[in-house]
């Protein structure tokens, strides 16, 4: 029987996609998967106490926060040197909210996948880049496609994680509708199951071999409505400061 996929995960915020994971590897759903580490990088995540009162060994919650080292690399030194002394064979980033230095992304290459809560389209214009993360993304998208009028949907997306923020090849995704109703709040509520579900089957995918990338065949954006993106993008930040 192949051994179990042994998996850091890397959280900044409330954990909820890390507690999903944990709790399938508990209740067999995903038996070949173990969670052997939680690094966070703020002391004051909430995905900390979730870890612990899932019976995650306090030596294997970390709080590895970017300003306590030199550079970057120190900093991936840091991460990778936790890692590798808990036979970590695949990262997962839930929540990460800050830039995985390089180093870590190359000890584990194409062992790595970054969790987005909209739709991605590595190379075109999209829903993603640096400072696009929870709230602001699901604002983008309502504000992009109602100014359109056309894709009233969106969707939770599994990628690679590339050095550029939300560049790594697509693996899966979870199509959500978007309802003539919806708000940022009940926009972000229903995706987030399917954010859940996704990471926990592209786990299983990776455990059993059978992980596919994939590239988007009709862009995201048009041509002409690159304006209409990055209009969503700043209204989207203006209005969720702090995601």
């Amino acid at each position: 029987m192949k051994n179990p996929l042994r998996i850091a995960m890397l959280v900044s915020g409330g954990g909820t996609t890390m507690q999903a994971i944990i709790q399938a590897c508990r209740l067999g759903r995903l038996w070949n998967v173990e969670p052997v580490c939680v690094i966070a990088s703020r002391r004051d995540a909430g995905a900390i106490e979730k870890a612990l009162a899932l019976k995650m060994r306090r030596e294997d919650v970390l709080i590895r926060k970017p300003k306590n080292y030199l550079d970057s690399e120190a900093f991936g030194e840091a991460i990778i040197a936790a890692c590798q002394a808990r036979g970590v064979d695949f990262i997962g980033q839930y929540g990460w909210m800050v830039k995985t230095p390089s180093n870590v992304i190359e000890a584990y290459k194409g062992m790595m996948v970054n969790q987005h809560p909209g739709p991605l389209d590595p190379g075109r214009p999209d829903f993603g880049g640096e400072g696009m993360f929870g709230r602001r993304v699901h604002c983008a998208r309502l504000y992009f496609v109602r100014t359109v009028k056309r894709d009233f949907w969106t969707a939770a997306t599994a990628q690679r994680v590339a050095v550029e923020y939300d560049k790594g090849a697509l693996l899966k995704t979870h199509t959500v509708p978007i309802l003539e109703d919806d708000d940022t709040a009940s926009l972000q509520e229903r995706v987030l199951p399917h954010e859940h579900q996704l990471q926990i089957e592209v786990l299983d995918d990776f455990a059993k071999g059978r992980l596919r990338e994939f590239v988007r065949e009709a862009p995201l954006v048009l041509p002409g409505e690159e304006a209409i993106i990055e209009q969503a993008k700043r209204i989207a930040k203006a209005l969720f400061p702090k995601g």
